[in-house]
């Protein structure tokens, strides 16, 4: 399915979630791996707010893209995001959504006041 780059240079991201791991089965336990890189992947929550309204996400990235540093309420970047529509049966029930993942996330600075002159 067809991947939406998502531009985020306008946008504030904050960090809500602390990353964990990103199971693939909950009976089991099974932590989700890259289909391609056989590496695991993690889950964080943010919040994205870009000119005026804000919206929860959760994204994905790799446990190698955690960066050390993060720290829950403070800005992040989130390099390489993109959005992924999906959808499924499940339980005879028609379900979609949007799948987020990032190449990595990293703590970042809150963007400069727009318009504030010194």
């Amino acid at each position: 399915m067809r991947t939406i780059r998502v531009e985020t240079s306008a946008a504030t991201i904050l960090l809500t979630e602390a990353p964990e791991p990103k199971v693939r089965d909950r009976q089991s336990g099974e932590i989700a791996k890259d289909a391609v890189s056989g590496e695991a992947l993690m889950t964080i929550g943010v919040v994205y707010i870009e000119e005026g309204e804000s919206s929860l996400i959760k994204v994905t990235v790799p446990e190698s893209g955690v960066s050390e540093g993060l720290a829950l309420g403070a800005p992040v970047s989130l390099p390489g995001l993109v959005a992924r529509p999906w959808e499924s049966v499940f339980n005879g029930q028609q379900r979609h959504g949007i799948a987020f993942r990032a190449a990595a996330v990293t703590p970042a600075a809150f963007p400069a006041a727009m318009g504030v002159s010194a």
